[in-house]
């Protein structure tokens, strides 16, 4: 930690977090030390278009045939029951 109290996040996280300079972190003390966190809802500062791109890097490219959006629905239901959760 700094003399003015600054803590370094190592930049391995910071990428795995999306955290970006100028966002803010909840922090909480517990028993066994300090927990650092993002709030819920945080806006990442990027814009819609590099949002976008950065989708557009990481998703494959679909080859198949044209898919409803029902049966993009249907998918999405089976990936979370799967999971067990219902939250949706």
């Amino acid at each position: 930690m700094s003399g003015k109290g600054q803590v370094v996040i190592p930049k391995d996280v910071r990428e795995r977090l999306n955290l970006l300079p100028g966002d803010t972190l909840d922090v909480v003390e517990r028993p066994d030390g300090i927990f650092l966190r993002k709030p819920p809802h945080q806006k990442s500062g990027r814009t819609t278009e590099e949002i976008l791109a950065h989708i557009r890097q990481i998703a494959p490219k679909w080859k198949g045939p044209p898919v409803s959006i029902e049966d993009m629905d249907r998918a999405i239901d089976a990936m979370f029951a799967a999971r067990g959760r219902d939250d949706i």
